[in-house]
């Protein structure tokens, strides 16, 4: 597939699709612009009411069609889309990479995700499990089995534009859900070209318009989802402001949400620590995609007998950095995603500054020609005290925060004071001290990891954090439960019927 004939300047493409039907609107275009140049990629037409309403029923019509198709079957169509994704992932890669910023490696790393995930839905969709319980009445068969939810609702986030999308819908899809993904506005090409690549799997084995439908739009969408009771399950990522909100709405109307909101994750380091591993970990884990993961490193927690030598190290370790457009392989860190995100990164410097923080590694854009853009910034480190408000907020940039400590209790709970609970990570080679860090005292975080970062997680694992991470659970392990209704059997195969609490009726 050639996806830049797909986006030209001049002529938007529609927004919202139900499989291969593209529905037209009136409303105003949506643009996209590079952050890795400035350049636009491409504009789409966001959803009108009207077309929000006929995509839905679209999708209730075929989810009467779907839920119907045995679970080893759709995953079959799972299969045949990865490997539809598999044929396409370098031109996805690109694509990922120039519309959101991200470094062509994590680009391919992020579509490679979305292959993984196909394979193992594939597997799951062959096990689909209840359980089967002995009845205390005689005669009587207990089980309790697992049946498709409905039309599951997609709210994703910029930053990773195709990988999560494709953790909810393919499990979705295998568990015979349809599903609706309302994209970020900053990086709507990306959905359309995922969109496409779907469409023609579904089209080749003759199922019908609805199973996968795209809604492009602003703030709106969400709300249209998220208030909308044909819709039982709303999965969103994004900030806890946004969170919140889907929270109430849906709760409101008793539907199920799955929510991945922020992250303010930290790595521990002890005296016992493998410093080259603890330094790389850090690295990555602070300026990866440019600090603008939920699972980036913002905190490092340090022992004070080894701050100072751990501070030298990732000095020396930021000199190395190289910032650049992000197709460039030799690059390590691209842009952020826009201008507003640039503001605020410099508007948390100045708060830390404010607060007291000391900037050991100095932040600041990068103004000359090659960043034109004005959306690419320099990874900084900051020395603070754990308490500064600043520290407890998420900042999707590659800001760092140094903190000291002196026993591993008082580490523990510096990295669990903060609100959010995503991803948390111990450097120590002392069995000890990584195991207090895994135990019922340790990390309050949803991930708890032991020598290696607090980003990367692997898609055979559930991924998600707690308190106001939001308590969601996606990808991997038992993750799949949640897109489908439990419902519990009782077969009387005897000759009586046995009433609750002995009561008898005689005639």
């Amino acid at each position: 597939m050639n996806f830049s004939n797909w986006f030209t300047s001049s002529t938007p493409h529609p927004g919202v699709s139900t499989g291969q039907n593209w529905i037209e609107t009136a409303q105003k275009p949506i643009s996209s612009f590079s952050p890795v140049d400035g350049k636009q990629v491409g504009a789409i037409i966001p959803a009108s009411k009207e077309a929000y309403e006929a995509a839905i029923k679209s999708a209730a019509k075929a989810f009467e069609i779907w839920r119907m198709v045995p679970a080893p079957k759709r995953g079959e169509i799972v299969r045949q889309m990865g490997e539809a994704i598999r044929l396409n992932k370098q031109q996805l890669g690109e694509l990922v990479s120039y519309e959101m910023g991200k470094s062509l490696q994590e680009g391919l790393g992020e579509v490679q995700e979305m292959i993984d995930i196909c394979d193992f839905a594939v597997g799951l969709s062959r096990q689909l499990h209840g359980l089967t319980m002995h009845s205390e009445r005689p005669g009587h068969r207990m089980y309790e089995q697992y049946h498709p939810l409905g039309i599951i609702g997609i709210i994703s986030a910029f930053n990773f534009p195709v990988a999560v999308w494709s953790w909810n819908s393919m499990l979705a899809w295998v568990c015979g859900d349809v599903c609706v993904w309302k994209p970020s506005e900053k990086t709507p090409l990306c959905a359309i070209a995922c969109q496409k690549i779907i469409a023609t799997i579904l089209q080749k084995n003759n199922l019908p318009e609805g199973i996968s439908v795209l809604i492009n739009g602003d703030r709106e969408v969400g709300e249209w989802l998220t208030s909308d009771s044909r819709i039982p399950l709303i999965s969103a990522t994004g900030s806890t402001r946004m969170g919140k909100q889907v929270a109430t709405t849906v709760g409101a109307r008793l539907g199920r949400t799955l929510l991945e909101l922020g992250g303010n994750n930290a790595i521990i380091i002890t005296p016992e620590a493998d410093l080259d591993i603890a330094i790389r970990g850090a690295l990555f884990g602070a300026v990866g995609t440019a600090g603008q993961r939920c699972t980036t490193t913002r905190r490092l927690i340090i022992q004070e007998s080894i701050y100072e030598k751990v501070k030298e190290k990732l000095k020396a370790a930021y000199q190395q950095i190289k910032i650049g457009n992000p197709l460039d392989s030799q690059n390590h860190m691209g842009p952020l995603i826009d201008k507003e995100a640039v503001n605020q990164y410099l508007r948390a410097i100045e708060d830390c500054k404010k607060a007291g923080g000391q900037f050991v590694v100095e932040g600041g854009v990068l103004e000359e020609e090659a960043f034109k853009s004005g959306c690419y910034v320099k990874p900084c480190i900051a020395e603070v005290e754990h308490h500064f408000p600043i520290v407890h907020h998420e900042t999707f940039a590659p800001i760092l925060y140094l903190i000291k400590y002196q026993n591993l209790e008082q580490a523990i709970a510096i990295q669990n004071e903060v609100p959010q609970g995503l991803s948390s990570s111990i450097m120590t080679l002392n069995i000890r001290e990584a195991e207090q860090f895994l135990s019922a005292a340790g990390s309050d975080c949803g991930i708890a990891n032991v020598n290696i970062g607090t980003s990367g997680a692997e898609i055979g694992g559930a991924f998600g954090g707690e308190k106001e991470t939001g308590g969601g659970r996606e990808s991997g392990s038992d993750a799949w439960k949640i897109y489908m209704r439990r419902q519990t059997n009782t077969i009387n195969y005897s000759k009586e019927i046995p009433l609750a609490q002995g009561i008898k009726f005689d005639f």
